[in-house]
């Protein structure tokens, strides 16, 4: 009997040996729990991202698509230029109200003043989108390759002055030649000789009628704005020649080689 007791009592007091299972099965479970939230915060982040994200590349796609958006105001599409078809022809009565002068009453002082010259093809007269245009051919003004101007050139230009003195106009007179290359001890190239012979003819207007200098300009376009072919004799005639244009609007920045 008295051994049987002390069996029990030694079963009762050894120590368990398998009781850190338990709170080691305690300390995973609480470490997974740690993951699980972890794992759940860092993927409500990654779809926070993901809208932000998303939202920003909208934005510049918009942005992308509609630059001027960002200020409130739509953006404004200039209207397209006028096409060749749709500019004023020669002869269109918006030209003449546009230039604020009667072309046919202009046409027929001129032909009483210059009509010789104008039968001579000396003087031809043309409408073209900038504004009437008095030509005036090297034939009867100027000796080739000399920019003074002939000596019945001069009365020339006087009776063109006492008409067109008539009218408050703008007026741009500008030089042009033929393709013919030019150099001489005064001129080294076609633009010089030009631009010579446009203010010739600008010194003569300006000394023989009551013009405003304000209101001229001078241009010297060398060969590079012919009005007829240079293949031929007939055409190189017409390219040297001095275009007294009167323009349609006031007279703007010069031209190449141009001098108020």
């Amino acid at each position: 009997m008295r051994e049987r007791v002390q069996r029990r009592q030694r079963h009762h007091t050894s120590p368990s040996h398998d009781r850190w299972l338990i709170s080691y099965a305690d300390f995973v479970t609480l470490l997974f729990a740690l993951f699980i939230v972890l794992f759940a915060s860092a993927y409500k982040d990654q779809q926070a991202v993901a809208k932000v994200s998303a939202a920003v590349k909208a934005g510049f796609k918009q942005m992308q698509m509609n630059p001027l958006a960002t200020d409130g105001h739509q953006p404004t599409v200039p209207p397209p230029g006028p096409s060749p078809a749709t500019l004023p022809r020669p002869g269109d009565p918006q030209i003449d109200r546009s230039a604020g002068i009667d072309i046919p009453e202009l046409q027929k002082k001129l032909g009483e003043a210059l009509g010789q010259e104008i039968a001579q093809k000396e003087v031809v007269l043309r409408m073209t989108p900038e504004g009437f245009v008095i030509s005036l051919h090297e034939l009867g003004f100027f000796a080739s390759g000399q920019a003074e101007l002939l000596p019945g050139a001069q009365e020339k230009i006087r009776r063109l002055a006492g008409v067109l003195t008539q009218y408050g106009l703008n007026m741009r007179i500008e030089g042009h030649t033929d393709n013919v290359p030019m150099h001489s001890a005064r001129f080294d190239s076609n633009w010089e000789l030009s631009t010579a012979r446009a203010t010739a003819v600008a010194r003569m207007l300006l000394d023989s009628g009551d013009f405003d200098p304000e209101r001229l300009a001078i241009a010297g376009y060398g060969e590079y704005h012919p009005a007829a072919s240079n293949d031929t004799l007939e055409g190189r005639q017409q390219n040297r020649r001095v275009d007294i244009v009167l323009v349609t609007v006031p007279v703007n920045a010069p031209s190449p080689l141009s001098r108020h």
